[in-house]
């Protein structure tokens, strides 16, 4: 498999801006890129030439008081591996129209459309079966009081081996707002996240251990509690043949500032539109590669 999660980053924790929103005048958003979007996927890795759809789908619930908070979080993606190099590196694109659902302990869900995020990348085969590769895009502005409004950066930073049918990726994610507070009063904070995989294929079979991080950077406000998390959980994933689906499921060990631990089921499918008729896939990438395909 390749560097799909790479574009697949794209909304904010709708549940923490409510949060913000709805209970204090100061409000406190959260990290721009879903923190856990990327896991199961070997991002360091190239993209086979070609067109792909890649869908990821999750509903959370974060235990709190007096109710539980629910998000469910759509992240459809377009991502094109072009066949032209840059300093050694495959040039790819991606496109992501986030999509999110959310309650606030019990109140009724809203629903709306969240920031599309525009990004390259440029993915390096150093050999071994060892790629990395580094992702730049921005978020674009959104008038809503749902979800992030601000526009901001977003560079990444990915390192994967996939040899003997391993995925072995961590992720680094920086985020950077351009406006620091929305004309809500809404505070963005500056943030880190970190994807990490291990998993290994069976056949069409792929199972695997899954964990991320997420952290706010320091705002300079005195007032400000800054958020972040620590989950883990187990991945499964079966090859369709053209189709690849994923299932990962997580639960907060550690939280910061977010009023609970939430527990999060992941799905997530890939679907090839288009590949270039080549012989350089590896047959050991996890998801979309010729071989799977075939």
């Amino acid at each position: 498999m390749t560097g799909f999660g790479l574009g697949l980053r794209g909304i904010a924790s709708a549940a923490l801006v409510l949060y913000g929103a709805g209970l204090t005048t100061s409000a406190y958003a959260a990290s721009a890129a879903q923190p856990g979007q990327t896991i199961g996927l070997p991002v360091g890795a190239q993209l086979p030439v070609g067109l792909y759809f890649v869908n990821l789908s999750s509903f959370g619930m974060r235990s709190a008081r007096p109710g539980d908070t629910a998000t469910n979080v759509n992240l459809p993606t377009f991502a094109w591996a072009t066949p032209w190099d840059i300093a050694g590196g495959r040039l790819q694109f991606f496109v992501t129209q986030p999509v999110v659902a959310a309650t606030l302990q019990g109140a009724p869900y809203q629903s709306g459309i969240g920031q599309p995020l525009l990004a390259a990348q440029l993915a390096w085969d150093l050999g071994h079966d060892v790629g990395i590769s580094y992702f730049f895009g921005g978020y674009l502005p959104i008038e809503t009081r749902f979800l992030t409004q601000s526009a901001s950066l977003t560079h990444r930073f990915a390192l994967s081996y996939t040899g003997r049918d391993w995925n072995l990726t961590a992720n680094l994610l920086h985020g950077i707002f351009l406006e620091t507070r929305s004309p809500f009063g809404t505070l963005y904070p500056d943030y880190l996240n970190l994807d990490l995989t291990a998993a290994k294929k069976f056949g069409k079979w792929q199972v695997g251990a899954v964990a991320f991080g997420s952290s706010d950077l320091p705002t300079g406000v005195s007032s400000y509690r800054p958020q972040g998390q620590i989950a883990v959980g187990g991945l499964v994933g079966y090859n369709f043949g053209p189709v690849n689906l994923q299932a990962y499921l997580t639960r907060d060990v550690v939280q910061r500032n977010y009023r609970g631990r939430e527990t999060r089921g992941w799905l997530r499918v890939i679907v090839p539109l288009y590949q270039q008729d080549t012989n350089e896939v590896e047959p050991n990438r996890t998801l979309v590669t010729r071989r799977q395909a075939e």
